[in-house]
This record gives C-alpha cells, structure tokens and sequence, in this order.
C-alpha cells in the first residue's frame, strides 16, 4: 500500500481505514466505541487476555461504559485480540497505554516503550501511529521515532507520527468523547495533516499545535494548573480549619466572584491518572535543563500530605470519644478516585486506608461501585464493599467519607454513625458528630 499522504488522507476520509487501539483501558475503550460508532472497522489490542475475552464477549469491564454498547461494536465489525501481528492491519495504530510513576516518582515508560517494540516489526508503509499517553515533552521523538525508523522507514513520507493527549474524565455526563477538543502535534507538517484526518472524523474539533513537544507539554500544563490549585485549596483547608472557618462555605462563596476566580474544592489527596502523577513527569525532565519546578513540588508536597491530615482528624476525634485509633473499627466510605465512577487509579482512600490499618485499626469500606477490592499494583485488601445500613454503621466506631458518590444515602450515614469525618463537604451544617477534614 502507498504511504503517501493524500492516499492516507483519503482513506480517512472515506473510512476505509481500519482503526487500531493499542491499550483498552479508561482512554482505548470510550475511543474504540466513538471510531466504531461512526462507521470505521475498529481493532482492539490489549497484552490482557481477559480483556480480550471479555469484550469480544460483548462485556464491558468499566462501569460507565455499559455491556450493551460494547456489543453493539461487536456486531458491527469491532474485535479484540492480543495478537500484536495484527498491528499490520491496521492503517492508525493509537496508543493508550499507561505511564505510571516508578518507587522513586520518575516517569516509567516500560509501558509505552514495550508496546513500541511489540508493534515494530509489523509498521508498515500507509500507517499513522498516534501516543495519547500523558508524558514528558520529548518522549514522542526520542522513545518513538527512532523505534518507528529502525526498519527504514521515512516518518512524515512512509509514516506518521503524532502525539495527542487524551482528556478523559470518565463519569463526567456533561463531555463525550467526540465533544472534548483534541490537541494535536506531528512530528512534521505532513505527519499533523494525517493526524488531523485521522481524528477529525470522530471529534467535533481538533486543536493542531506545531510539534510534537508542544503538544505533550499542553497536557502537562493542563494537569499541572490543576493539581497547583487543589494543592493551594488543600493549604488553605488546613489554616481555615485551624481558624474555625469551612473553607467549603468559602470556597462556594468566592465562587460567586464572575470573572478572575476559578472554584477548586479540597479533599483528602489527589487520585486519577493525570493530577497526581503528571505533574512529575515535568518535574523529572525539567532537571536536564537546570531547573528545579518549585510550584510543582511545592503543590505535589501538599497534596501528598492530605491521606495523613485525614488520618490525623479521625484520630482527634475517636480521641474526643474516649478511643484509640488502635482497635477501632473504621469504614471508609467511596474508594473510587473521584465520585459516581469505578476507576481506582492513584485513589487517596487506599493510602487512607493502609495509614489507619497500620496503627491497628480495622478497616473496612463501602463503595457501590467498587463490590470488591480489586488488584491494584501497588496495594492489596482482601476486602468486600460493606452494606451500608443503620445495623452495619452502629459497628463502626467512626466512618471516613473519602469519596462523595451520588449514590451514598448521607442521611442514613449521618443518622446512624457515631462519627463522621468528612472530606468532601458533604455535611455543611454544624453536627457534633461530623469533623471536617
């Protein structure tokens, strides 16, 4: 097949293409549905059978997404498969692979540089290769570039190479796949063209920017703003509450400011895949260049202390109850990382939870969209989600609300609790019982 430009273009436009998604998780999944919603044949690759398995089963594996729609795609044209050799068939290959933080919090790219060399051998002439994994500004050109090369191949005349950041924010019911705008860089002008007709197809509008590193230094810049504002809302909860003032009750009042005020609401650590991470990925990269990225580090510390504020507030208040955290029995209320979702990533309730059962405590948790603790990489809990009912809450002797899911009952929580600590602002009125942490 002729790799030339306008003959990939066309075949964009014309959705001859078939679609390849390399990684089928909370990023590949919502992008494989919308790529086959729209009339494309869309393959999925995952090194995960089970994945595999579930989803040509026609079985969603993330709860947002529902079962039905994943078997829709199936009946029109989507497979799955872990077969990295059916990478040749594919005229996009987007990869949405994970790059999480290694012990030492620098960037650890196996990820992304092992899914590279798996699809190696099988780049072809005619094909796009796409990274939307969040990463340092560089990683396109000096991880995937020389990858896609080492066979011959001319990027921007064979290939092309494009990075495009995903911005996900599963549960969020106001943005859809297709209506979040995409940014785009290539590694040259012909490589964006490609690109562009590549997602302009399936998103109502694309944002091209002139490179590569230009792009993956938006999305940094995007999770960064936000994880400096929650860091400065997370301070400023600590001075408040040592003042006596809800600073939830300021914060909704600032809020009502039109212009120059942004709201950021505090809460007990940073989760997801981008805000706690990211972040770091700067700061690690920033330090070829001579420079130490004090705002970041500064925000990063903050938040990274928040689990142990919470901890830090239950104690005080199983202490004003005549108890020690030690023997207690606690129950952590939503351990997802942000409300009404199941994505556990980086979730602050699991460090909660670790910290407090450390001292002794007996944890348990209730959370409508986690039924059990799944495995995660880092922690481990043998634990089932805990039916949340008046007898059930009188056996604890405190509740921690880490995660403010719609579908908690708070009146039943705060009517049959003994003590509530509460890090979200769910209860605003003065409760002798609810401690704001």
């Amino acid at each position: 097949m002729s790799g030339g430009k306008e003959t990939v273009i066309r075949r964009f436009k014309t959705k001859e293409a078939v679609i390849g998604i390399v990684g089928l998780g909370y990023v590949g999944l919502p992008l494989m549905l919308r790529y086959n919603s729209i009339g494309f044949r869309v393959l999925g690759i995952d090194i995960d059978q089970s994945k595999v398995d579930k989803l040509n089963s026609g079985v969603s594996y993330i709860e947002h997404l529902a079962s039905e729609r994943v078997a829709a795609a199936r009946e029109s044209g989507f497979e799955a498969t872990a077969d990295f050799a059916r990478a040749a068939e594919c005229d996009a290959l987007i990869m949405c692979v994970p790059t999480p933080l290694n012990k030492y919090r620098e960037p650890d790219l196996s990820f992304v540089v092992n899914t590279v060399e798996a699809l190696q051998p099988y780049f072809r002439p005619g094909q796009i290769v796409s990274l939307e994994s969040t990463t340092y500004p560089g990683t396109t050109e000096e991880e995937l570039l020389p990858r896609i090369t080492k066979q011959g191949l001319k990027v921007g005349g064979d290939v092309f190479l494009v990075y495009s950041p995903e911005r996900e924010d599963p549960g969020n019911l106001d943005f859809q796949t297709s209506t979040i705008p995409k940014v785009l860089g290539g590694h040259t002008p012909a490589c964006r063209d490609v690109g562009v007709a590549l997602y302009e197809q399936a998103i109502d509008q694309v944002v091209p920017v002139s490179s590569t590193k230009v792009a993956e230094m938006t999305k940094l810049l995007e999770n960064i703003h936000r994880a400096v504002n929650i860091g400065l809302v997370n301070e400023m909860k600590v001075v408040a509450d040592r003042m006596g003032i809800d600073i939830f009750e300021v914060v909704d009042a600032a809020a009502t400011k039109p212009f120059g005020f942004t709201p950021y609401y505090p809460g007990p650590g940073l989760g997801g895949h981008c805000i706690p991470i990211d972040p770091f990925y700067l700061t690690w990269k920033a330090r070829e260049y001579g420079l130490h990225t004090r705002f970041i580090e500064l925000s990063g510390e903050v938040n990274q202390a928040m689990p142990e504020y919470v901890v830090g507030k239950l104690m005080d208040a199983l202490n004003d109850h005549g108890k020690a955290l030690k023997g207690s029995k606690v129950l952590v209320l939503g351990i997802a990382y942000k409300k009404n979702v199941d994505d556990m990533r980086e979730s602050p309730s699991v460090e909660i939870m670790e910290l407090i059962q450390d001292k002794g405590c007996q944890v348990a948790y209730s959370d409508p969209h986690v039924p059990t603790f799944p495995n995660m990489r880092e922690h481990r809990f043998e634990l089932d989600s805990v039916p949340l009912t008046p007898d059930t809450l009188a056996t604890f002797d405190a509740v921690v609300l880490t995660t403010d899911h719609d579908r908690f009952d708070y009146e039943l929580i705060r009517e049959n609790a003994a003590i509530i600590v509460d890090t979200r602002g769910k209860y605003r009125a003065q409760d002798p019982k609810v401690v704001k942490a």
